[in-house]
């Protein structure tokens, strides 16, 4: 749906089907009823999730016209796509395999390629469509400062600018703009606004303007107009709130820079202030216990006493670190429901959500906004609803404070 110039809807990703035909199932059975409750006067947009295998099936001609006509008859559209997950989003153990293939490889890089392709068709005239991805691959595949690891870096960023080129070749030939949004998170090889960053003007952009001298005789400017334009950030509440970051002097550097924001995911993670009473603190983690489940990676990251951050691979390495006297806070990766603030013992980290709704209310930020909480089916059973009830629960609570 569309509220002022942002268009917002929830990232398809909740939704199983690694074939086509399947999610398309799960999309017809659901969407109906998640407008009707949230956007009963005007179209819909969908934050559409596909897996390698399912933009295989739907880039063919007659897939993507029975979509295309379902959403017509139905008052749909598309603006966004999630292009993290490349396979199955809902098997027994995704874990750090979500990140696979990672962007040293071709395949990450084709199927990409593929979903632009099909957003492009998808998109209406004039609308901007944006697709996120994952931030270059995972942290602990490789060694960090070494040969290899920059080697690796390379291969990553390489591919990413032939997307710039490729988007950019295709809004000449179209006249469709599009753009790749890349998101951060914990244990990514880029995992916070400052490593993306870094990685965006020191190595992104230099590999271009190198890039683009040589094959096209483009000067710097021109090329960095073109890594502006068709590489953003995908700013994902819940991993910058993971983080501990300073909304607002994020939002105020990327500015600066010139680096644009193609996408907010709404999203929240658990916040545990930790209790000095031993018996309280005890009770809090035996709570987080709840949602230890073997599915996603839950890493947490720890705030001590002198404000350094201590990082989690997963929600077991913390729970089964009994030297943590010191810590004050931890917060945990599992997206949990964006219209409640606390779990009993355990906290959210809504109020960054907030954070963000005021400084894009301040500034638009981006035209995307998607709600991103894929994890019902694995919260614990006290927090599951049927699911186009919590769907539109919480888009219903995200516009209520856009609009407040």
């Amino acid at each position: 749906m569309k509220l002022a110039n942002s268009h917002i809807s929830y990232c398809s990703n909740i939704h199983p089907g690694e074939l086509w035909k399947d999610h398309f199932h799960e999309l017809k059975t659901n969407l109906p009823k998640i407008k009707a409750a949230v956007s009963p006067n005007q179209n819909f947009g969908i934050g559409l999730r596909l897996s390698a295998k399912a933009a295989k099936d739907l880039a063919n001609p007659a897939s993507l016209q029975e979509f295309q006509t379902w959403m017509n008859e139905n008052g749909f559209y598309v603006f966004t796509m999630n292009g993290f997950p490349f396979g199955d989003f809902h098997i027994k153990e995704v874990k750090d395999q979500v990140h696979a293939p990672d962007w040293t490889s071709n395949e990450r890089f084709q199927y990409t390629k593929n979903l632009f392709d099909i957003l492009n068709q998808l998109l209406e005239n004039g609308q901007e469509g944006g697709i996120s991805t994952s931030p270059l691959s995972y942290r602990f595949w490789h060694t960090e400062n070494t040969q290899e690891w920059k080697s690796k870096r390379d291969q990553c960023t390489k591919h990413i600018l032939l997307i710039a080129e490729y988007l950019y070749e295709k809004e000449i030939s179209t006249a469709k703009y599009m753009h790749l949004d890349i998101e951060p998170e914990p244990d990514g090889m880029l995992e916070d606004s400052q490593e993306f960053i870094d990685w965006y003007t020191q190595e992104l952009i230099p590999m271009a303007i190198s890039y683009f001298n040589e094959k096209s005789k483009l000067d710097e400017d021109q090329a960095k107009a073109i890594i502006n334009r068709y590489i953003c950030l995908c700013y994902d509440v819940c991993h910058f709130a993971l983080e501990y970051e300073d909304h607002q002097q994020c939002m105020e550097q990327l500015e600066k820079l010139n680096i644009k924001i193609g996408k907010f995911q709404v999203s929240s993670a658990i916040k545990v202030p930790l209790a000095t009473n031993p018996e309280i603190r005890k009770n809090q983690k035996n709570k987080l216990k709840e949602f230890n489940e073997p599915i996603y990676l839950h890493q947490v990251i720890a705030k001590d006493l002198d404000g350094n951050l201590i990082k989690y691979k997963d929600l077991p390495d913390a729970l089964n670190d009994t030297n943590d006297i010191n810590h004050i806070e931890w917060r945990s990766h599992f997206h949990v429901p964006i219209f409640l603030e606390s779990y009993g013992e355990l906290d959210s980290t809504q109020e960054d959500i907030l954070k963000v709704v005021n400084l894009h209310k301040e500034k638009q930020r981006t035209n995307h906004i998607e709600v991103e909480t894929y994890t019902w089916g694995v919260l614990p059973k006290s927090l599951q609803v049927p699911i186009e009830e919590s769907i539109a629960r919480e888009l219903s609570w995200l516009l209520d404070k856009l609009k407040s």
